[in-house]
């Protein structure tokens, strides 16, 4: 369906590897890197066991090639996200444990083409 499903299965490992378990008392801060060459539109988070999207997180912003853009204040939790890229692309990815400070997530092409290529599978 979309280039991003696999984006977000990288952020899945990122947190992963780095160990980031769920701590409902701090909040985390995550830089989102766009390296790829599609604009980011939107972002949004759901708490796993409620499957109700918040607010974009990106607001107004779009986080175009070369940019990046901060979430900050996001409660340490397992998410579900969402991202819809430039074309209307969009994928979601289950499950992700967000909780960590000054972490840096990257999008490349790499992973939007991958993502894309699973999807329309789908």
């Amino acid at each position: 369906m979309n280039k991003l499903s696999s984006l977000l299965l990288v952020f899945v490992a990122a947190f992963a590897v780095t160990g980031l378990a769920s701590a409902e008392s701090s909040d985390s801060k995550i830089v989102i890197k766009n390296k790829s060459a599609w604009a980011i539109h939107q972002l949004f988070l759901s708490p796993t066991d409620e499957r109700e999207w918040g607010e974009d997180q990106l607001g107004q912003h779009t986080v175009n090639t070369g940019d990046s853009f901060t979430l900050t204040g996001v409660p340490c939790r397992a998410y579900d996200v969402r991202l819809v890229d430039e074309d209307g692309d969009e994928c979601i990815v289950e499950d992700v444990g967000i909780c960590a400070s000054d972490n840096t997530w990257v999008i490349d092409n790499e992973d939007l083409v991958g993502c894309q290529v699973l999807t329309q599978g789908e």
